[in-house]
């Protein structure tokens, strides 16, 4: 046994962002990754696949135990997408062995619509203005949070104006801070990405992404969180009546968008909606609802490799998480390791053997007790 916390995982074949290396060793020193085996305490992984800890880039967390089920799932990193109020943010952010948290905090809503009919929702989330927006972000900022969260709707729908979701995204740069716009519409879509927000999030079920707002993404640089899973679990919800054949149609349009979007160039990030919040949308479980993601991701035309990087480099750069995505000595020691190949096939990782938050061991969901 070492005496210092030091774990040698030998015989690795680690994911480089590209492809699966040769069996090497990789040591955990600590919260971080190190490079001297000497005295560490020894696993050999017997030529198992070592990732990058994967993050969601679309979650919302209530309280640690969301943390906890990431964590399971090989998932070492949730960017909370609405969070509130401040106490419960303060508990996600002390939590320690489990998934680390990263929060918008409350977003920037308009007077009608889904979310202005949420339980809880406070009248402080409502921006109709320039003004209002600025103070929104003013606000957030000074609690902390890690980016802004905005969310269109169609004119008409109940959405902030665009005027005001434009000056969301303006005063968010102002304070180094990055916007993500929801958009579940295809009027809703448009207006996100004509505010220059950095990354949209879902996809249109009826009526799809327009192709001109596909162009603007590539030449702005914006990029999508098409959260697939809780399209799929909206159709499945809502699609009662009718033949399955119709849900099926719709999920393959949406499927089709995330796809034109990927070939145009547009950067795709794994992100699931992932919540167990009784006003939400729809329950979509934490952490294995990623793996699902993956797969929907392949339906759509997109390799193993990519999708895996859709869900470790990826995020990590396009979010400023230095430390994390990459397996290298001296980033965060969030790893996750699998059986199998999964840069050949992606289902490889549920096959989960160990995972690691910061150094810390997890049980994962497949070896726990039932």
């Amino acid at each position: 046994m070492s005496t210092d916390g030091r774990t040698a995982l030998r015989n690795v074949r680690v994911f480089d962002g590209k492809r699966l290396g040769e069996p090497r060793t990789v040591v955990i020193d600590g919260a971080l990754i190190g490079d001297d085996p000497a005295g560490a305490e020894e696993i050999d992984a017997a030529g198992a696949a070592l990732l990058p800890g994967l993050i969601d880039a679309h979650v919302h967390l209530h309280d640690p135990g969301n943390l906890a089920a990431l964590a399971t799932w090989g998932v070492t990193t949730g960017l909370d997408m609405a969070c509130w109020p401040a106490e419960r943010v303060a508990s996600l952010r002390e939590a320690g062995g489990a998934a680390d948290f990263r929060t918008a905090g409350l977003p920037a809503i308009g007077p009608g619509g889904h979310h202005a009919r949420m339980p809880g929702m406070p009248p402080e989330a409502v921006i109709l203005t320039a003004a209002d927006a600025r103070r929104h972000v003013e606000a957030r900022a000074a609690e902390g949070v890690d980016y802004i969260k905005g969310v269109a709707e169609a004119p008409g729908e109940g959405g902030p104006p665009a005027d005001a979701l434009r000056a969301l995204v303006e005063a968010a740069r102002e304070y180094g801070l990055k916007t993500i716009v929801h958009a579940a519409t295809p009027g809703a879509y448009t207006m996100a990405v004509e505010s220059g927000a950095e990354f949209v999030t879902h996809t249109p079920i009826a009526g799809g992404v327009r192709a001109h707002d596909v162009a603007a993404m590539r030449s702005a640089g914006q990029r999508s969180i098409p959260t697939i899973t809780m399209m799929e679990a909206l159709l499945t919800a809502f699609m009662t009546s009718g033949p399955p054949s119709g849900r099926a149609d719709l999920l393959g349009e949406v499927l089709g968008d995330v796809g034109r979007l990927h070939r145009a160039g547009v950067e795709i990030l794994a992100g699931t909606d992932a919540n167990a919040e009784p006003s939400g949308p729809l329950p979509v479980p934490h952490g294995e609802s990623l793996h699902h993601e993956f797969e929907l991701m392949a339906r759509a035309g997109m390799t193993p490799v990519e999708i895996l990087r859709s869900a470790t480099v990826l995020p990590a750069r396009a979010f400023g998480l230095v430390d994390r995505g990459a397996v290298r000595p001296g980033m965060r020691a969030d790893l996750l390791l699998v059986n199998g190949d999964p840069t050949r096939d992606i289902t490889a990782t549920r096959d989960i053997r160990a995972v690691w938050c910061a150094g810390h061991p997890v049980t994962p969901a497949a070896r726990r007790e039932p």
